[in-house]
């Protein structure tokens, strides 16, 4: 595969992935393509060497894996991890709200969201279904009305005339979106949600629906942009591009290592759900694997993850957010991401062997830390590292306007880390000498 026919099926994989729920149903759908065997928790499991193997839990996360000819007891796992959740505008429960002559949804404000960009949008709605049939069977389907159904407009600067200096956003009364003009029928968004699901032929007169987890989402495509087409711009980037690179990496690499790739959900609220880099999900996946205990502990002490989550990028106009010697620009490789109060989990021996292999595939690399006076984010590689013991790095690639509904990353920058992450699967050989 070359640079240009990645990018273009990773713009592809971020206009099909609105929501975690589709992002892991088009995950799911690459892994069949490439010969992978969905498993299901609620199975037995029988294990060939060679194997390759999916697991997901909640719709929302993914665990893929391939079973080298060496025992992962004795060789380990290289693990790569990267989250399928974006922050975002959810849909509440009950959200129909009829104001002034229009329609509305209630929405709420779901992980770290950059608002102001979420302004003058066109927005369409996507998610997931639960729904009860006639025949009292429950069923879950993804739903995604793909055209724009709605905006948040923004008050005319004559009614606001000092928007530019010191307008906020009230989460509660400045985000319901605009959907309609109120008609003589009450709005119900389950009617239009089941007039949806009826047009696909993927549910009847007679289904109810029960619940649902529905987001709001730009429906501008992503593209590549730039005077030279070096920019990647789209929703999403943090943190589908690490999902996309990872299991582009993940079945293209034919080594007989024991590789894995995790995409948990809920990172952007703290990982704290069973879907999520806190809960069991892949902790109960590598043991069934391991068989018992000791050659859990045998297998993890042998393995390394690398966390794979967007860094943010030296941004020319506002410079002085960033430490002068710990700068990473756009197109010029991975990021290592560094923070001595465990915000991230590199250390030097896991940040020395990822830039080992990045070595091996020329790819350059940086490094990444925050100001002194100013407080990182995080990612799943901490969380991770606690749950399973094991040794773990944090990279990324370096973007602009992270957490905003349009962000911006370079297309060169994705490419190098599928290049390290190929090379990391394909290293035989993880141990580092101790002191």
């Amino acid at each position: 595969m070359k640079k240009d026919e990645f990018n273009q099926e990773l713009l592809a994989f971020l206009d099909n992935s609105p929501t975690p729920f589709h992002a892991v149903f088009t995950l799911r759908d690459i892994l069949i393509r490439g010969k992978f065997i969905q498993l299901y928790e609620e199975d037995k499991w029988k294990l060939e060497p060679g194997g390759r193997y999916f697991v997901i839990r909640n719709d929302s996360s993914i665990v893929a894996f391939r079973l080298g000819t060496k025992s992962p007891v004795e060789t380990g796992f290289r693990m790569v991890g990267a989250h399928t959740d974006s922050p975002c505008l959810k849909v509440k429960p009950n959200p129909e709200i009829e104001s002034k002559g229009y329609n509305q949804l209630g929405v709420e404000v779901y992980g770290g969201v950059l608002l102001n960009p979420w302004f003058d949008r066109d927005l369409s709605i996507a998610g997931r279904v639960t729904l009860e049939h006639a025949d009292g069977r429950l069923d879950n389907k993804l739903i995604d009305f793909k055209e724009p159904v709605g905006v948040i407009p923004s008050l005319a600067i004559h009614l606001d005339r000092e928007a530019n200096e010191k307008r906020t956003v009230n989460k509660q009364t400045y985000l319901p979106p605009v959907l309609s003009l109120v008609s003589d029928k009450n709005f119900s968004l389950k009617a239009e949600i089941k007039k949806l699901l009826q047009s696909l032929d993927q549910c009847q007169n007679d289904s109810e629906i029960l619940e649902f987890e529905l987001c709001l989402y730009g429906t501008e495509n992503a593209a590549i942009i730039g005077l030279h087409k070096e920019f990647i711009a789209s929703a999403r980037l943090d943190n589908l591009l690490s999902c996309y690179t990872g299991l582009m990496a993940l079945i293209s690499n034919d080594e007989e290592t024991c590789q894995l790739l995790v995409c948990n959900d809920h990172e952007e609220v703290g990982s704290s759900s069973a879907a999520g880099a806190k809960g069991n999900f892949l902790s109960c996946i590598l043991k069934r694997i391991a068989g018992d205990n000791e050659n859990y502990a045998r297998m993890i002490s042998h393995s390394m993850l690398i966390s794979t989550d967007n860094a943010h990028g030296v941004h020319p106009n506002f410079p002085e957010k960033h430490d002068p010697n710990h700068t990473a620009f756009i197109n010029a490789g991975p990021v290592i991401k560094v923070n001595s109060n465990q915000a991230y989990a590199s250390n030097s021996e896991t940040a020395g062997l990822f830039r080992h292999v990045a070595k091996r595939a020329d790819v350059p690399v940086q490094s990444f830390v925050s100001r002194s006076d100013t407080r990182c984010g995080s990612t799943i590689g901490p969380l991770t590292a606690t749950v399973l013991g094991v040794r773990t790095v944090d990279v990324g690639v370096p973007t602009f306007a992270m957490h905003s509904i349009r962000e911006l990353a370079g297309t060169a920058d994705a490419w190098y880390l599928y290049q390290a992450l190929q090379s990391f699967y394909r290293l035989d050989d993880l141990s580092v000498h101790s002191i």
